[in-house]
Formats: structure tokens, sequence, C-alpha cells
């Protein structure tokens, strides 16, 4: 379980009383972004460290921040469930920031075992400070008293992956995978995902020499949660962040040296960066210039060589065609709830749709500038059959001339269990550890068809 990090770095001119509440403060507007503004927690960190309430807080404030908005949103029906029990009746419409500083004081309170005290003080200070809440000051301080009484014995008899999975995706996991896989799935999305790195040469003495473990995909796996960029290697580029799922499909074009190859819908760029490792002459591809700023940005620090092309994927097209593609399509990322907590509070059904035919588009496309005889590689970070299996079902059925190259479990490090219909699909349950922290996979979906 987190526990709360102390706040450190205060001013020697803030009031003791008051420390603390810039972390919380920025939790909750965090929140706010999120379930309100509808706004990606990723893309919300990133602007608040430069420009916003997390720009002057100390390292370890900003660690606490994103802990209580983090088992916010992992928590989020557990903790609507509990606030249920002593709201009489809804909030107020006009009643600004209130509902997120009591659903951050609930996570607190229950499951990062602040101390009430803190906790509860200053959830009312954050109301009594918002123009809209400061009315609610008094009912903040009377529901999380109670909550700090009765919340970890609420929260002891809840069907808790049922609740902290919204109805939707509940129902559609249910349906493709079973009560029990889903019930694993939800349970998996509670624990923070370890870090995963992709190593240059070495992995195993990287492993040791970082304290990690070195997985049987080749991947090294670290329980670490502090700063990446303080981590030995990251200056020196020996190594880049990238889940040991999605560090999978580059590897299943095999022997690429010397080969032409397309890295479409590529930034953050971990894919294009195996791809330049191993030898191949790579373009990739990606319609963000920011996106695409990063992209160059990672390979200088990996000292790897690709071209970038910041473009629309389905309105350009190469010069020549090339010898194998891969193709990370944009999707509803699912699979990485681990990572990125917002997600099911972001997505819908519609999104579903949306993104399949997007995906659909961008396959067919892709298939028109690849060599006779040459390889796709088609992978996607979602949970659902319309991005995986329906996917190449309908491109098969609609495109002739395609064969399905199996893949093996020798090319997941054994992972039997991760190859279905020669396709590869992993679970966020899958790779257990004896600690729990150590385990975990996104989910991921991939297959290998060749052209011609």
């Amino acid at each position: 379980m987190l526990r709360e990090i102390l706040p450190g770095g205060v001013k020697s001119s803030t009031n003791k009383a008051n420390a603390g509440l810039p972390a919380r403060r920025a939790a909750v507007q965090l929140l706010c972004s999120v379930l309100k503004d509808r706004r990606p927690l990723d893309e919300t960190l990133g602007r608040y460290n430069t420009r916003g309430p997390l720009q002057d807080l100390a390292y370890r404030d900003r660690a606490f921040a994103r802990a209580i908005v983090a088992t916010s949103l992992r928590r989020l029906g557990q903790i609507e469930d509990i606030l249920s029990k002593f709201l009489e009746k809804p909030l107020p419409k006009k009643s600004g920031s209130a509902r997120e500083i009591l659903m951050t004081g609930v996570a607190q309170l229950v499951f990062l075992e602040t101390q009430p005290h803190a906790a509860i003080d200053l959830a009312v200070k954050l109301c009594q400070r918002d123009r809209q809440a400061k009315r609610l000051d008094k009912l903040t301080n009377a529901v999380l008293r109670r909550v700090a009484e009765k919340g970890k014995e609420i929260s002891a008899e809840q069907d808790v992956e049922r609740l902290n999975t919204p109805d939707w995706l509940w129902q559609r996991w249910v349906s493709v995978y079973g009560e029990e896989a889903t019930r694993a799935i939800a349970k998996a999305h509670l624990q923070e995902a370890p870090l995963d790195l992709t190593v240059k040469i070495k992995p195993r003495a990287w492993a040791q020499h970082l304290g990690g473990t070195l997985l049987a995909t080749g991947s090294v796996r670290l329980d670490h949660k502090g700063r990446i960029d303080r981590i030995e290697g990251f200056e020196s580029g020996d190594w880049w962040v990238q889940d040991a799922a999605a560090a999978i499909p580059a590897r299943l074009l095999g022997p690429i040296a010397g080969k032409r190859v397309a890295d479409l819908c590529a930034a953050p760029g971990g894919k294009t960066a195996q791809l330049a490792l191993a030898g191949a002459e790579v373009v990739a591809v990606d319609i963000s210039p920011v996106r695409a700023d990063r992209l160059k940005e990672n390979l200088k620090r990996l000292q790897l060589t690709a071209e970038v092309v910041e473009a629309d994927v389905l309105n350009w097209r190469p010069k020549e065609p090339f010898d194998a593609i891969l193709l990370d399509a944009p999707c509803s990322a699912t699979g990485t709830i681990r990572r990125h907590p917002d997600i099911p509070h972001l997505k819908g059904p519609n999104d579903i749709t949306e993104l399949a035919e997007l995906q659909a588009k961008l396959l067919r496309h892709a298939l028109s500038f690849l060599k006779p005889g040459g390889i796709l590689i088609y992978s996607t970070c979602s949970l659902e059959p319309e991005k995986g299996f329906n996917q190449i079902a309908a491109l098969f059925d609609d495109v002739a001339g395609l064969q399905l190259q199996p893949i093996g479990a020798q090319e997941t490090g054994g992972q039997h269990d991760w190859i279905d219909q020669g396709c590869l699909r992993t679970l966020p349950y899958q790779l257990q550890a004896p600690n729990p922290e150590m385990s975990g996979i996104d989910g991921f979906f991939a297959a290998r068809i060749r052209y011609g």
C-alpha cells in the first residue's frame, strides 16, 4: 500500500499548520483537470510541472500530489461509494472543487494512511480558499471525520474490482474474457506498474547493477518510484523506458539490419529506438509536432539515428516502399490502465468504435507502401477485440494476398499463454512475481502479416 510521502521543501515563512497544503491543492487541481475538464493526466502533469501548481513544489511534494491523484483515480469507484454513505444528498451544482477535495481526502484517509488531522484540516482549508466550495467547509469536515472513523471498515466490505471498473468496461471485458479474468485485470489495475527498461547491450549486467530483474522477454524490471533521470545510465543513453509488452512487437520483425523499415505512429520512440539499434534504416512517422520533437530528443539521448517525419500517416506516402512496417496504431489504451489510471474515466464506448475505424484505415494504407514479400507488424495497447483479432479478421476478408505468420512462444520469452490464434495477446495480470509490485504487464495485441 502506498504511504504518504512527507511534504518537504517548505519555506521558513510558511506556517507549519499549512505544511502540505500546496501539494494537496495541486492534487485537487489535477483531479479536476481529469474529471471536469476531461484532460489526460500525463498532459496535465506536463503542463503543471512548468507553469502551474506543481511548478514551485519540491520533488517530494510533487510525488505526494501525484500519489494522491493516482490513488483517487485508481480507487474512484470505492471512494464514491464511501462518500455516498455520509452524504445525505448530492452536492450543489455550483460547489467548486468540493467533490474533488472530498475525493482526495478519502484517498488519503483510507488508502494512503495519512494522519487524519492533516488530511481533514487541510481539506477544510482548501474548501475555505475556493469561492464556491467555502460554504461546504463544515460539511467537508464532518464527512471526512466520519470517513476517518468508518472508511477502512467500509472498504474492507467493498467489491473492489467491480466498483473501480466503469460499467461499460466491465461488461465488455466479461463478454470477451469472462468474469474471473476480468476480476484479475481489474485487480492488476489497482497496483502501480513497475518500471521496465529496454537496454542497449548486456541487459543481465544492467539488471544486476541496478538491483532489478531480467525478465524472460529481455526487459529489465525495477521497483523504482523516484526520478527516472537520476537512474544510472539515463544520461548516457544506455537504456530507455518501455513496458515489457511494448518491447515485443519490434522484435517480431526478426533480423532487420540494413533493411528499410517504417515505424508508423512512432512517438515517443521506444520502438523506433529498437529498430535503429537493430541496424535498420528507420523512418519514424508521427502526426503530433510535440510528440515528434520528443522522439527526436529521445533518439539524441540514446545516440541512435532515424529519419523523423511529422505527418498524418493517412495523408503520407513514402518515396519508395519498405521492407517492413511496424504500425503501433492509435487506440483506447485500455491495456495501459496500470500506468494511466485516468483512462477509464476519459474513454467511452464511442471511442472504441471511432478508433477501430481509424485503425482499419491505417492498416490498409500502410500495406500500400510495403514491398511484395514484406512484413507488417500490427500492434495495439488495447484490451478490446475490435482493436485486435476482429481488426485482423476484417483485414484478411478485405485484402487478398495476405498471410498471417504465427508468433511463437519462443519469441515472447517462452510465455505460451500469451499466444492466441498465432497472435500476441497479453493481459495486465500476467507475468506474476513473488512481489506484487514487480508483477504485471501492459495489455497488448500484435499480429505479424506477410504481404504478397
